[in-house]
């Protein structure tokens, strides 16, 4: 009988290193064959281009509004007035429905800025333009289903449940902001 070969010794033989092999492609082979449908889980481009927008403040004047649209619902946002800002800030917080004060909404005093969706059942307010009807307190009037919100965007009178969502937002410099 022959003397047992060095490698067999080790348990390493040629078969074992081809099985080890075939199985390292295999794994590969499979991951490439997945990925593409883990890929397709990800958000499209056109969704992730509308993730975040840059508004441009300079051409809104106090006491005017601007909509823009974040991904497909309105945003508010309101260049407010002192008395705008005054009347908000005054407002007792443990008299509203959702006891939000105005300092927890805002990030500058004079910007407001919010999801124009009524939170009742997803209706646009009205009160952007200066013809709107502006409700009992001069902020959003939902017509539907009679829902007030205040010039901080907080619902004051109907049957709506929580103030006006504020969307994540950033200022990027004293003229520019960043939704999103």
């Amino acid at each position: 009988m022959s003397a047992p070969k060095e490698t067999e010794q080790h348990g390493e033989t040629r078969r074992d290193f081809m099985a080890i092999l075939a199985g390292a492609f295999g794994a590969i082979g499979g991951a490439f064959a997945v990925w593409p449908m883990i890929n397709s889980l990800n958000p499209a481009k056109d969704t992730l281009a509308l993730s975040t927008i840059e508004v441009d403040l300079s051409q809104i004047q106090k006491g005017q509004s601007k909509t823009v649209m974040w991904q497909g619902k309105p945003v508010f946002i309101r260049h407010r007035t002192e008395e705008e800002i005054t009347e908000a800030r005054e407002v007792d917080v443990q008299s509203l429905t959702d006891k939000q004060s105005d300092e927890d909404r805002v990030q500058k005093p004079e910007w407001l800025v919010a999801v124009g969706v009524c939170t009742h059942l997803g209706c646009i307010p009205q009160g952007q333009k200066q013809t709107d009807n502006h409700g009992d307190y001069d902020g959003w009037f939902c017509p539907c289903h009679g829902s007030h919100y205040d010039t901080s965007g907080r619902i004051r009178k109907g049957p709506a449940p929580k103030n006006l969502a504020v969307p994540p937002y950033e200022f990027l410099n004293d003229t520019t902001i960043k939704i999103g």
